[in-house]
């Protein structure tokens, strides 16, 4: 039965990562310019929700295919996240919340990547969507958290970005911020132990990347760099080892 959860967290997250990329393609744009509506063709991106679910491209009226990213990347990205969040958490009711949060976090460090930018339309979702969600599956027995500290979580660690905005906006976006509100709260989850555990593995992923620029000599230390994927790879790993030693 085990072995069988994670296979259907793994399917899940296969399927789901196929959305990614027509999505990230529709939001990687600048802030001052309107969500992209057609393909680099000029094809009309039609299909179920006004176009923005679907295939990871389109097609001309001839039948020639356009894709509209890598599809191959947040497929595995999404299915191997899902399948070790099912294999740490196992059965507990927020592996639910887990696997809801784990194509929208992939989507986000997609686009971050492209344009370095966390669209509103995401991050505001999904800072009042988790705690929500959390909160329901503190109804529920064999849970192994705490909405509280959830809560508490997403506050401290949204503040605490947000002054480190203050300090320098440049080196700290306010979309950062924003998505803290959501890593606070899945980290805080857990306790305070994996909420600093997650937020130190994002800087700490952030700052080895940004060595690693400067030491190919394709950045300098005050290049700018997409630190969502950071933030989310950092929360994945706190959530693993949450979810690991938490009580059954």
């Amino acid at each position: 039965m085990f072995a069988m959860l994670i296979a259907v967290a793994a399917l899940w997250g296969a399927a789901t990562g196929l959305l990614v990329p027509r999505a990230a393609y529709r939001l990687s744009v600048e802030p001052e310019e309107p969500w992209r509506d057609a393909c680099e063709a000029g094809h009309v991106l039609a299909g179920p929700a006004r176009g923005w679910l679907g295939a990871p491209g389109c097609r001309s009226p001839e039948g020639r295919p356009h894709p509209l990213g890598p599809a191959l990347t947040p497929v595995l990205l999404t299915g191997l996240s899902c399948a070790a969040l099912a294999a740490a958490t196992g059965p507990r009711p927020e592996l639910v919340v887990w696997l809801l949060c784990a194509p929208v976090a992939v989507l986000l460090a997609t686009v971050d990547v492209r344009v370095h930018r966390l669209p509103d339309l995401l991050t505001f979702p999904l800072a009042a969507v988790a705690p929500l969600l959390l909160l329901a599956v503190e109804l529920l027995p064999y849970d192994a958290g705490s909405w509280f500290h959830a809560l508490l979580g997403g506050l401290a660690l949204g503040g605490g970005y947000f002054l480190l905005h203050l300090i320098r906006p440049g080196g700290m976006g306010f979309g950062d911020v924003k998505l803290a509100l959501s890593v606070g709260a899945v980290l805080g989850w857990y306790g305070w132990g994996v909420l600093f555990a997650g937020t130190f593995a994002g800087f700490l992923f952030g700052s080895l990347y940004g060595f690693g620029l400067v030491l190919v000599r394709r950045g300098s230390r005050k290049s700018a760099i997409p630190f969502g994927p950071f933030m989310i790879g950092g929360a994945l790993l706190g959530l693993l080892l949450g979810a690991l030693s938490a009580s059954p």
